[in-house]
């Protein structure tokens, strides 16, 4: 048996210097857009390194830069309020579920920064509501009503109506996403500026990173996503998305390098904690595994998993370890899933000290039929003979974990006819209290003590 190979954190530095927006010119009350404000405020802080401070008060405003040197801090009390307009949030070209995307700039964001830092303990509102389709099944009849009233445009689907928000969004639906591999792109996608809803924290290339204490809520897409980063401390944050948010995960470490996310609290639309790693061959280009990830001491709510990795693998995961978790009321517990196609190694993953409590699905499943399913766009089923694009689980540890009440307790399936895609999975010491049997297929060496 291998073991969890333990890693240092290095934690941003940064001066004691104060920069209060107010200083700037910002104007609370959540009527007056402060964009210039924060800007003016993060320039000055950027100079000679320090805090922008975020009082007491709604401050509305456009996107935040941050830049290396800075904390952005909120004191009690203090909510930071986005818009939504094309002109502050113009579409551009970035990665999104594993692959180059066209997405609106997102609400917070930095790109190449050192030593940067969100803390306090105010709250971050992402006005998700303003993007987000929601799906009927997720409504009651007097919810849905409602939202009709808000916007008259819904989409068929196989899972009955899809409601949008906008025009925009439903113009962009049936154009089909515009995907940025030809000249003018972008153009083309301006009418449907609507359907490109952004990631609400894009931490990109980054290095001593420290989000602390404060609440990230309503974000339009994926809440808080590090890509590429270095040195990431998550600790006491809340992270609260409604559970119809549409792809409202909540923390997604994307390709990072030593991390820590501890002492949180998550309730998302969708995955709550998750472990990517890029997508297919277009991803496998790019060396850059997801390794040295340290998870504990976090509460899930709702969402479709508690702790997640996939299903973007392709640049590999290794040596992760969650422990000392509850689950609570989502979709599944533990979940790993992949695809033919996507290629890459997830392996030596340490999983201990779990409590699960009402799973509708599994405990802990793991899976190579992941099937992308967003307002009916459906991945492709890949078919290929290069051995590259298969991809792999090996060597998992699940021990101390505890489980009451799931429709199934252990489901592990690899890719057809090849039991190798999934193996060496070790269950020790745990109890999981299901309707139905474990269910392995396509598998090896899965060993229950």
């Amino acid at each position: 048996m291998t073991m969890f190979q333990k890693f240092d954190i290095q934690k941003p530095q940064i001066s004691e210097n104060e920069y209060v927006i107010t200083q700037y010119g910002a104007v609370s009350g959540g009527e007056v857009s402060n964009t210039e404000a924060f800007a003016q405020a993060m320039e000055a802080a950027s100079k000679s390194g320090g805090k922008v401070v975020v009082p007491d008060g709604i401050w509305l405003t456009g996107p935040i830069e941050l830049k290396s040197g800075v904390e952005l801090h909120l004191e009690d009390n203090a909510v930071i309020v986005f818009d939504k307009n094309p002109e502050e949030y113009p579409l551009m070209v970035t990665d999104y579920e594993g692959i180059k995307r066209i997405r609106a700039k997102s609400p917070i964001w930095a790109e190449g920064a050192n030593d940067i830092a969100i803390t306090g303990k105010g709250v971050i509102e992402g006005s998700g509501h303003l993007w987000r389709p929601v799906k009927e099944f997720k409504m009651t009849a007097r919810q849905w009503k409602e939202l009709l009233k808000q916007s008259e445009y819904v989409i068929d689907s196989k899972e009955g109506g899809i409601w949008v928000p906008t025009k925009s969004v439903y113009d962009g639906r049936a154009h089909g996403e515009v995907f940025p591999d030809h000249d003018g792109a972008l153009d083309e996608a301006a009418p449907f500026y609507d359907f490109y809803r952004p990631v609400m924290v894009s931490l990109r290339h980054c290095k001593r990173v420290l989000i602390e204490g404060v609440l990230l809520q309503n974000s339009p897409a994926w809440c808080l996503h590090p890509y590429f980063c270095e040195d990431v401390t998550v600790r006491n944050i809340r992270i609260n998305n409604p559970y119809y948010a549409q792809n409202g995960d909540g923390i997604d470490v994307e390709s990072c390098k030593n991390v820590e996310v501890c002492y949180s609290n998550f309730s998302a639309g969708d995955d709550a904690i998750c472990i990517k790693a890029g997508k297919d061959k277009e991803a496998r280009k790019i060396t850059g595994p997801c390794e040295n990830i340290h998870i504990h001491h976090c509460y899930v709510g709702y969402g479709h998993g508690g702790f997640v990795i996939g299903s973007e693998m392709s640049r590999g995961v290794r040596n992760v370890l969650v422990e000392d978790c509850s689950f609570v009321n989502s979709d599944v517990g533990i979940r790993l899933k992949s695809a033919m196609g996507r290629g890459g190694v997830v392996e030596d993953i340490y999983i201990r000290n779990i409590n699960m409590v009402n799973m509708k699905k599994e405990a802990v499943v793991m899976t190579m039929d992941y099937v992308h399913n967003l307002m009916d766009y459906h991945d492709p089923v890949v078919q290929s003979n290069d051995e590259e694009d298969v991809p792999k689980f090996r060597n998992i540890y699940v021990e101390n974990c505890v489980c009451r009440g799931a429709e199934m307790p252990v489901r592990i399936c690899g890719l057809s006819g090849r039991s190798d895609t999934i193996r060496e999975i070790y269950f020790k010491n745990c109890d999981f209290m299901a309707e139905k049997e474990n269910l392995l297929k396509d598998c090896e060496n899965i060993y229950f003590e």
